[in-house]
């Protein structure tokens, strides 16, 4: 819900100067032309439950182990967000296909706000297709959803060295999408975790993720068949936590006790319940390069979900 405010300058007796202040704080708003660092937070208690209710003062903010003034900080419960919807469509995920497809509906149904919020839907397996552009329409979305689906077979007899790439994915969707957006910023990947194509290492695919400035949220839902091995195949878990874990995101995993609408509804609050933390840094940028984020919460038993560090551009 959006508040506004109503209040005479005069009755008040506020100068135009304050007012202004108190918007500037009310709705976070970042000046342009200074060099703010933004980390947006997810503070936990040590059994998973979200804290939503803290306060400047309850963080404690350092960068290269130096402490920093925070100057700017909201709550992020109403401010747009946009949004990449990476679906894996490799032959390993063709079972759970249908699924994945049912869920993105119901996630998109929920979360998406008319004029306020954009999405994007990308899939990958041995190409990366762009299925829509960013948009606020749930009808455009919908039907861009209805096409994600695994190779036909003609597109699966066309030789190719490649493989799944998914890094190649994450790449992409941070460079030529994310990085030239403002504001929260999530990319959420439907995957198995296994990448046997990308030209892109996973590393590549995070510091692209963290040049951008966005949060990369990992659902890992697989096949144990998919691969042919009664034992399952290609782990691709320990891919997809370090990329969440490192770009502050939350990392997932489909299973029988814990379904896929479940765990976006996960997604949902986290992204719903976040803290913006806005900073400048004390060190000027005198070489572009990567600098340490160290956020904590000051109440004891609180766990802080955020990135631990940001590329300072000169």
């Amino acid at each position: 819900m959006r508040t506004f405010l109503n209040i005479s300058r005069r009755e008040f007796g506020i100068s135009a100067a304050s007012l202004l202040r108190l918007r500037a704080q009310d709705t976070a708003t970042f000046k342009t032309g200074v060099k703010v660092v933004n980390v947006l937070a997810t503070v936990r208690t040590k059994k998973g439950e979200i804290i939503r209710n803290l306060e400047k003062d309850d963080f404690s903010l350092a960068e290269n182990g130096h402490p920093q003034s925070i100057r700017y900080f909201a709550r992020q419960s109403d401010l747009p967000l946009t949004i990449g919807l990476m679906v894996d469509t490799s032959m390993s995920q063709r079972r759970v296909m249908a699924a994945e497809r049912g869920a993105s509906f119901r996630f998109l149904e929920q979360v998406l706000r008319d004029a306020t919020d954009q999405v994007f839907i990308m899939q990958f397996d041995m190409a990366i297709i762009m299925r829509q552009k960013l948009t606020s329409s749930f009808k455009q979305l919908n039907d861009a959803l209805v096409d994600v689906d695994t190779p036909t077979r003609q597109e699966l007899s066309v030789p190719t060295s490649k493989g799944t790439v998914l890094y190649d994915a994450v790449v992409k969707a941070s460079k030529d999408v994310m990085q030239d957006q403002r504001g929260r910023k999530a990319l959420i990947l439907l995957t198995d975790g296994v990448d046997v194509g990308s030209d892109a290492s996973l590393m590549d695919a995070i510091e692209a993720a963290q040049r951008a400035d966005v949060l990369v949220y990992s659902i890992l839902f697989s096949d144990p068949g998919a691969y042919g091995f009664s034992f399952g195949g290609p782990d691709g878990a320990g891919a997809l936590r370090r990329i969440s874990r490192d770009t502050g995101a939350g990392f997932f995993e489909v299973s029988k006790k814990h379904g896929i609408d479940q765990m976006f509804e996960a997604i949902e609050d986290e992204l719903r319940s976040q803290y913006s933390i806005g900073y400048v840094s004390d060190e000027p940028v005198r070489i572009s390069e990567w600098r340490s984020i160290q956020l904590t919460a000051r109440p004891k038993g609180l766990l802080v979900q955020a990135r631990e560090r940001y590329w300072a551009q000169r």
